[in-house]
């Protein structure tokens, strides 16, 4: 009787164990989460699979050189108030959003935009989505510009982001439009690299504290 009570007693004992782990895992803090964020973005940085070591610069150094980056020294300017870190792989051509508000009475720009992407987390070390090799494949979103508040908004109106995430474009994919240029023309279009942290992401980005890197291009549609 007695093994059989303290059989039991372990049993118990290893099942509390698990449970009190679990609980632990399940209540991570999130400066704790924070935290690990920051590691996985700093390894990023460190060494990678998509572009290597990559150099950092300041915001200052960044717009004296024109707001570009030296893509040979695998330059990524980093934006103190929201931690997003760019690349300017190409500055496309045409007009900017600011460009366009400028022009009109009401100083708002609004564009449909094309946009090949590749999404990485870069916690978990894993490709999430891509519509990169689709030829025929674009995700597409509205984006709007107001030169009164300095700020862009936008949503999704088709492709993968929008099915995997709803309609809200995350701050990360809009903060290169104040650097790029917009076309029309295959091959000329805006593309950049983007280290996103989980406030500026997606809405599963920020609700798992989970950074992201991204390669995007943007293009207006050519029917436009």
């Amino acid at each position: 009787m007695k093994k059989l009570f303290y059989t039991v007693l372990a049993a118990f004992a290893v099942s509390i164990s698990m449970f009190t782990a679990i609980g632990c895992d399940d209540g991570e803090t999130y400066a704790e989460q924070k935290k690990k964020e920051q590691a996985a973005i700093g390894q990023f940085l460190r060494n990678n699979d998509f572009v290597g070591p990559i150099k950092t610069i300041s915001e200052e150094q960044f717009y004296k050189q024109d707001t570009m980056t030296d893509v040979s020294k695998n330059e990524f300017v980093r934006f103190n108030k929201d931690g997003i870190y760019l690349q300017i792989v190409r500055k496309g051509n045409g007009p900017t959003m600011v460009e366009l508000a400028k022009e009109r009475a009401d100083s708002t720009a609004t564009r449909p935009l094309l946009c090949k992407f590749l999404e990485y987390d870069i916690r978990d070390a894993d490709t999430t989505y891509s519509n990169i090799y689709m030829s025929s494949i674009n995700d597409e979103f509205f984006c709007t510009y107001s030169h009164f508040s300095r700020s862009y908004d936008g949503y999704f109106t088709d492709g993968i982001m929008k099915n995997a995430y709803g309609m809200g474009v995350p701050k990360g994919w809009l903060k290169p439009l104040s650097f790029i240029r917009l076309t029309k023309v295959a091959g000329e279009e805006a593309k950049v690299r983007i280290i996103v942290p989980h406030s500026s992401g997606t809405a599963n980005a920020s609700g798992h504290v989970l950074p992201f890197y991204y390669e995007i291009t943007y293009q207006i549609p050519p029917n436009y």
